[in-house]
């Protein structure tokens, strides 16, 4: 479906965007767009990668004007630019408004303007049940493209998202963290071991996009089943592959951390179509005839169940381990040691 395409990554000098050019890059794609404010990580790829097939687009999303230079002649749009660090948007939250809200907004105005065939914009776990102004932003966004996707004709542009948990050994994660530890010689620094977060690895999570893709209808969301592991049991993992033992330290929660992660709220389970290895999510079609919302409910709600990191499958050490050694990052990191 891509042969001759043109696609566009928004934030595409990201852990995602890389993963997600990658993956494309060596089939018949005519082009992929890198969209992104940072001119030297665009410089970076434009020297690792020396394709003719990439071409670099500095804008922000925030600006609608230069989002619209970059989508002319676009066929396809992944929306991955956003600010995702927990921490950093709760002292900034307004910052986290203007990228991962307004910026969507301008995003998808822009493409319906365009005439861009489908665009999928990328979520997160913490949209589910917020509690930090990122998983607020995240969740705000994903209310703007669904309500986007109902008001334009989805056999010209196509809206639709993914939610995904977090991404293993991307930048500012915490593997990378513990293995910089470990290396040091220093505790593993731990919040809380008890705390479970799903476990996906960056080829996952561009397989949960080529899905959505193929399989999602306008205001979908799509959600990929994934394992779950404790911080604790992650932390121990990593000691047992370097061979080292490092003290583990507790060191409390962060600003708005939760102790587990959502993919789907009981209010999505409900409706949640189960697709084997994925779920989707379809979009609430109702208008605005309130009646409807008073006089027609759901009995099956209050016997649903989240679908959260502490009800999926666990993974205990050894899997978290077997898990650890698929990233090409991990076994990188332990060549370097050995």
């Amino acid at each position: 479906m891509f042969n001759g395409k043109t696609l566009l990554i928004t934030g595409g000098t990201g852990s995602f965007g890389n993963a997600v050019m990658e993956r494309f890059l060596h089939t018949d794609i005519k082009e992929i767009r890198i969209f992104s404010r940072d001119e030297k990580k665009q410089d970076d790829m434009r020297k690792k990668y020396k394709n003719d097939k990439l071409k670099f687009y500095i804008g922000d999303v925030r600006d609608v004007s230069s989002v619209k230079n970059a989508m002319y002649g676009v066929d396809y749009i992944f929306h991955a630019a956003a600010l995702k660090q927990v921490p950093s948007c709760e002292f900034f939250p307004m910052e986290a408004v203007k990228t991962n809200v307004e910026g969507t907004e301008n995003v998808l105005t822009a493409a319906i303007e365009c005439g861009i065939e489908k665009v999928i914009c990328l979520s997160t776990d913490k949209a589910a049940y917020p509690i930090n102004a990122m998983g607020i932003s995240k969740a705000m966004m994903e209310k703007v493209f669904v309500a986007k996707s109902k008001t334009v004709d989805p056999n010209r542009t196509l809206i639709c998202g993914t939610r995904y948990g977090n991404v293993m050994a991307s930048r500012g994660s915490v593997i990378p963290l513990f293995i910089e530890q470990i290396k040091n010689g220093q505790p593993l620094t731990v919040t809380d071991p008890t705390m479970t977060r799903f476990l996906m690895s960056l080829e996952e999570a561009v397989e949960l996009v080529a899905f959505a893709f193929e399989n999602a209808e306008a205001g979908d969301i799509m959600v990929q089943k994934s394992p779950a592991s404790t911080i604790g049991d992650l932390a121990q993992a990593l000691k047992e592959l370097f061979e080292v033992d490092n003290e583990i330290k507790v060191i409390g929660t962060r600003h708005g951390e939760k102790l587990y992660e959502t993919l789907l709220t009981k209010e999505e389970h409900v409706v949640a179509e189960d697709l084997d290895g994925f779920y989707r999510v379809p979009a609430d079609q109702r208008d605005l005839n309130y009646d409807k919302y008073f006089e027609e409910g759901d009995h099956q709600l209050s016997t649903e169940d989240e679908y959260n990191s502490h009800n999926t499958y666990r993974l205990n050490v050894e899997e978290v381990k077997k898990k650890l050694l698929e990233l090409e990052f991990v076994r990188d990191e332990l060549k370097g040691w050995r």
